[in-house]
Order: structure tokens, then sequence, then C-alpha cells
């Protein structure tokens, strides 16, 4: 039996469909199928997946589901799948909700019973760690990093202290400063991969220590185009020790002043650690 042909009476399945990220021929013969198949495609953008579509040959109808319309247009393909039609979702590339939509529809989709079922392809932050030459057997990913640059400086020294490979993508006018700022919180030896345009033509990695790469960044003329996945080597056992004295330094200094919940609130502020974690080692130096 085929797990991919619903019988006539069951409701419909969504399927989560991979599409390239940039080069067309990494779409696969059994994504194109379903495409070709479902009732229905769900898509951030009609146009820019118009053009894959063209590409692949498959004319199908489809619906705009992005961040601005998700939870009103979710019921009308929810309505679908009740009807027993197979809808698929795919996002403008890679692999759809790493960091693009339709979260919403698949929970609710899931809460209703319906079948959801995922169709593998590219996805940038997989493909980038591939090839990266960084530890894989963990890795924190953060999604895109906040704009404003000071709540990019805070989200950087919470993850200074993280000891997993840290994955996130950034934008291309932003790129170079978000480098600068991770040279800023981590110093400039901590290793850095950039991938750029991965899989197309101009597909690019800067590695080795941050001040390096921001040098190659600043000097290359194509350094600021394109998407790109940030790759940062997690912290080292000597800097995770050297923090851990840190903190109990700045914890003990304030403890000699303030009350623990006030001491563990500003140790955080200062050091960029976790409140609640503060809070038990400020209890704990109090009590030894």
């Amino acid at each position: 039996m085929d797990p991919e042909n619903d019988s006539p009476g069951q409701s419909g399945t969504l399927y989560i469909v991979a599409t390239p990220i940039g080069n067309l021929e990494d779409m696969s013969p059994r994504a194109t199928a379903i495409l070709s198949r479902v009732s229905v495609i769900a898509a951030e953008d009609t146009r820019h997946s118009g053009r894959l579509l063209q590409y692949l040959g498959v004319r199908k109808p489809m619906v705009a589901l992005h961040d601005h319309n998700e939870r009103d247009k979710a019921g009308l393909v929810l309505d679908r799948l009740a009807a027993s039609q197979d809808v698929a979702l795919i996002s403008d590339a890679g692999t759809p909700l790493i960091s693009d939509p339709g979260y919403v529809l698949v929970r609710e989709a899931r809460a209703r019973g319906f079948r959801v079922s995922p169709v593998p392809g590219a996805c940038a932050l997989v493909a980038a760690l591939s090839a990266a030459g960084l530890p894989t057997d963990r890795f924190l990913f953060e999604g895109f990093l906040p704009s404003r640059q000071g709540a990019r400086k805070a989200a950087l020294e919470r993850l200074s202290g993280e000891s997993a490979t840290l994955v996130f993508y950034e934008s291309p006018h932003r790129i170079v400063e978000t480098v600068r700022e991770i040279e800023r919180v981590m110093g400039g030896e901590r290793e850095l991969v950039l991938a750029r345009e991965l899989t197309k033509t101009f597909e690019t990695f800067y590695a080795g220590p941050v001040g390096r790469v921001r040098e190659s960044l600043e000097a290359d003329p194509h350094g600021s185009r394109g998407e790109f996945v940030v790759m940062i080597h997690g912290a080292s056992a000597e800097e995770l020790t050297a923090g851990s004295v840190e903190v109990d330094r700045v914890l003990a200094l304030l403890l000699t002043e303030l009350p623990v919940k006030k001491a563990a609130k500003l140790a955080a502020e200062l050091t960029g650690s976790s409140k609640n974690e503060l809070y038990q080692r400020a209890l704990e130096l109090k009590a030894g």
C-alpha cells in the first residue's frame, strides 16, 4: 500500500515540501511528484514559487501563506484537508518552518488530527554545517539575531558561554556589523565560519578566527551580498572555566551589598548569564 495515497473518505494530507535554496536541480523527484498531484500549494510568495513551479512543469492553484496572514489563511488550508484534498506547503527556499512560516498551520493541522508528512530536501543550516568543518554533534540554531544593536549584543553575550556550535541566519545588510559584534563580545580568536549564497554560482565560505574573517569580509566587494549562514565554534573548556570564575567573582561582590535575588538579577545583566541559574548559584555561595 502506498502511504502517500489516501483511501477514499479519508481527510487530506498536508505535505511539508522542501524546495531548493539556490540550485534548482536540488529539487527531489519525490517533491516534484507530490507538488504535481496535490490539490493546492500553500506558498510563502506565490510569484516567487510560481517561477519554481514553471521550471518543474507543475501547474497547480496556489494560496499565499506568509508571516502576515498565516492565522487567517490557515483555516482555508484546513478546510481543504477536511474535504479530503491533499495540500503542499512550501516556502521561498529550503525547508518550511525553519525560520519560515508554517508553524501555526502545522500545529493546528495536527491538533485536528490531519496527517502531516515531511518531504525532506534542502535546508540552509544543515547544508552549511555539513561543509563548515565545525563540531556538529551538538549545535544550537538561533534563527535570526535581533536587528537592533543593543538586543543583538545582549543575545551574543547570552550565547557566548554556550559549548555547542552556534548557528544563525543573517541578512546581507547586517552581516558586517554582526561579525564585528561577535568579535567584540567573543573575541577575535573564536572560530567563525560564514556560508554565503549556498548552492548558487557565487557560493563562498569564509572561515577562521573571527578577526580574520571580518577582515576578509570587509575586503570582499561581494561580502555584503546574498544570504548568510553564520556558524560559531562553541566556547572551549578554558573559556567556560574562566567564565564561571568571573561569574562567581561578580556574584560574591554583589552579595556583600545586596540580597540574593537582586544580586542575581544584576549579575545576569552584567554577565549575560541566566538569571535563574545565577540565583541558584548565589544561594550556593551564600550558604557556603
